[in-house]
């Protein structure tokens, strides 16, 4: 017996019929080039969203919109679209592959209830395949896995399996078996309901069938090994299981649901995305699977008031909120409450011909056309002049959007990425999402003097929009310095500001952002600030003890970097001066011995001081903490430390030789070397600065044949 669409899969848990139940926020994340968009154009199709697939190669995407990306073909901006499935609203971000954008990657995390992570069936899990999963692990996103090009020569679902077990470190649950395999890949075995999906044609859809006989037993087999697996790592249908030998399609269904959202187990499909194969009971296991806003615990976030009743000023915090207030009184949490005070996180602001556009999720409340809001973080107040419902570079206008959506509004004029909107009445602040540091610079100079404003402005939106880039003047030099993530990532900026803007630009070399550390430290070190200019004087003095810290410093992504400890006692320093000494010194860590470079990885101890009854204070202390530490970090043995990657190089197995011996004089250390079939791959630790121009002198060593990733991997001694 055949059917054909509308097509859902009886054997999975029924879901409650309200409307915030029935709403999917969900991400798509994986390596460059494993399918996210095509899959995404799939969605979208399939839905109904669209009426024609679109094509990267083509450019003819939804969610690619951006020039660059169609010229690159590659996805560079994370892209909103919704659409619909079975009764249930799917809000969906399409997000970058590219390590140089992971900090996209990371702000769409931060708002998202699910994933779909994307793996390519012939390559299973790449390095930027496993970093966008230990960013979603952070933010405790679930996910489903979906196997892609399963038509590919090579492909191979249980190769790609087994790399999701041993280099994720999670248990695959696999509820589909391939028919037909490489050019003859026609459907899937569903183990769940045991039958056939197969899509003969791209016109006819579709198609559930019995499973073929030949494949009868071999579905039998896996289903039985999916129910074993189940069973060990879910407490009913291990019940169950024991007492009836086997798991009923409900049972099943319903313990894959509570794995993925506990993150215990992770429910793996497969299909061809650019066949169009696959997509349909894919969609099934989003809306199945995947958590509603409803099955998140609530939003935690700080008081406003609490927050800035707390706040030193060392600039630690941009928006002042931590993440963790220390006190329970501190913290509060906003359930998925449409009647409960708004409560709402900026994730991603961009420029469009309608206006500014402010990306929101909200956690809380209900947001209407016309409500003022309060960002939390600066105290202002702003007024929501529309709400849109974003469909990547088309927008729709809605009057209202309630907690667990994700809109666009146009209104607000200072709100940033990481800022939280929220009621005048109940101000709060929710955490904002991580954002890198980043590590290469190129300088950029207007080639006509009068566009020299208009490039100052052009640089503070294109930061506003992108956190993750930087801007500065270089004090010495005078030049305009902008900073990113990786030199593709400064390339778009660049060919923004030159094709959207119209700017003549001279860009510099790309220069690596080095830090300083501590090798050996001193102890002891006296310093005392006196300052006596007619008036009110400044006298401190502080004892500091300067040593490096044990863990790895500079980490890519990790925190401080820097320990501030007092042993002082019997009140010599006063606690709120001993703070202000602290906030001296990571004033001082802007500027090394070495170079003027950042210093990182520091323990700093305030061991003794003095004060004088009138001096003293708050500023004489802050004064004393930066330039003692100045002085001791000049007795100390620094070391320079510059950026690494890891890198992995793809080539054909003969040129393995030639690719060896070019990353040696780069100064790389090669880490490991697999082959598999006719080709290898190579894994090595480079510093970032050896890589400017690699990808053009690997396709000339392999004859256009050799690709490569690189991600980073924090610092080393240069």
């Amino acid at each position: 017996m055949r059917t054909t669409l509308p097509f859902n899969n009886p054997a999975l848990p029924a879901v409650v019929d309200t409307a915030l139940s029935r709403v999917r926020n969900l991400g798509i994340l994986a390596h460059v080039d494993a399918g996210k968009t095509t899959a995404t154009e799939r969605i979208l199709f399939a839905t109904g969203a669209t009426h024609k697939r679109g094509e990267v190669h083509d450019g003819t995407t939804v969610t690619d919109f951006d020039p660059q990306e169609r010229d690159r073909g590659i996805t560079i901006f994370a892209a909103a679209v919704s659409c619909a499935w079975d009764g249930h609203r799917i809000n969906l971000i399409d997000t970058p592959g590219h390590v140089d954008f992971a900090d996209e990657v990371e702000r769409a995390l931060r708002v998202l209830d699910g994933a779909v992570a994307v793996f390519d069936a012939v390559a299973g899990v790449e390095p930027q395949s496993e970093a966008v999963w230990r960013q979603a692990d952070r933010h405790g996103v679930p996910r489903l896995a979906f196997v892609n090009k399963l038509d590919r020569a090579g492909a191979d679902l249980d190769a790609a399996v087994d790399s999701i077990r041993a280099r994720l470190h999670t248990v695959p649950l696999v509820v589909q078996l391939p028919i037909g395999a490489e050019e003859h890949f026609a459907g899937v075995v569903d183990l769940v309901a045991l039958r056939a999906l197969t899509w003969p044609d791209p016109v006819s859809g579709l198609h559930v069938e019995e499973i073929p006989h030949e494949l009868r037993d071999e579905a039998l087999r896996r289903r039985r090994l999916l129910e074993e697996a189940v069973a060990e790592l879910h407490p009913r249908a291990l019940d169950e299981f024991c007492a009836d030998g086997r798991l009923g399609d409900q049972s099943l269904a319903a313990a894959l649901r509570d794995l993925t959202c506990t993150g215990e187990g992770v429910v793996v499909l497969c299909g061809s995305a650019y066949r169009n194969r696959g997509i349909e009971p894919l969609l099934d296991a989003v809306v199945s699977y995947l958590p509603s806003p409803l099955d998140v615990p609530p939003a935690r976030a700080m008081s406003a008031r609490t927050s800035r009743d707390g706040a030193s000023g060392d600039g630690a915090s941009g928006d002042g909120a931590s993440g963790d207030a220390g006190e329970d009184d501190g913290v509060v949490e906003r359930a998925a409450d449409p009647g409960a005070p708004l409560a709402a996180l900026v994730f991603k602001v961009a420029q469009s011909p309608t206006g500014r556009l402010t990306f929101l999720r909200l956690y809380a409340g209900t947001l209407r056309k016309g409500d003022s809001v309060l960002d939390a973080g600066t105290g202002r107040t702003e007024r929501v002049g529309r709400i849109l419902r974003v469909q990547a570079d088309r927008h729709a206008d809605v009057e209202t959007a309630v907690a667990g959506d994700i809109v666009a509004v146009i209104g607000p004029k200072a709100a940033r990425a990481g800022a939280t909107l929220c009621a005048p009445g109940a101000p709060l602040l929710l955490e904002p999402p991580g954002t890198a540091e980043p590590v290469v610079s190129v300088a950029v100079e207007p080639v006509r003097g009068s566009d020299s404003e208009r490039l100052t402005g052009l640089l503070a939106r294109l930061a506003e929009e992108d956190p993750s880039l930087s801007v500065r003047t270089d004090p010495e030099t005078g030049q305009t310095v902008l900073s990113g993530m990786g030199e593709l990532h400064l390339e778009v900026a660049v060919e923004k500001l030159r094709r959207v803007d119209a700017l003549e630009l001279r860009v510099g070399r790309p220069q690596v952002g080095y830090r300083e550390t501590v090798l050996r430290g001193v102890s002891g070190v006296v310093f005392r600030h006196v300052k006596q200019d007619g008036g009110s004087g400044q006298f401190a003095q502080v004892v500091l003890d300067v040593e490096p810290l044990t863990t790895q410093p500079g980490r890519h992504g990790a925190g401080d970097d820097f320990v501030f400890a007092s042993t002082v006692t019997g009140g010599r320093v006063p606690q709120e001066w001993i703070r202000a000494v602290e906030v001296g010194c990571r004033e001082a860590l802007a500027e090394g011995p070495l170079g003027g470079h950042r210093v990182t990885g520091v323990k700093v101890t305030l061991t003794d001081g003095a004060t004088h009854v009138k001096d003293s204070s708050d500023l004489a202390f802050r004064t004393a903490g930066r330039l003692a530490l100045r002085q001791a970090l000049r007795s100390c043995t620094m070391v320079l430390l510059e950026p690494v990657a890891e890198v992995a190089v793809t080539v054909p197995e003969e040129a393995v030789g030639a690719v060896l011996g070019d990353l040696a004089a780069r100064r790389g250390r090669i880490s490991d070397q697999t082959t598999r079939g006719a080709t290898s791959t190579v894994s090595a630790t480079v510093p970032l600065a050896e890589l400017f121009g690699y990808a053009t002198r690997l396709r000339s060593r392999t004859q256009g044949r050799g690709t490569f990733t690189a991600r980073p991997a924090g610092f080393a001694p240069a």
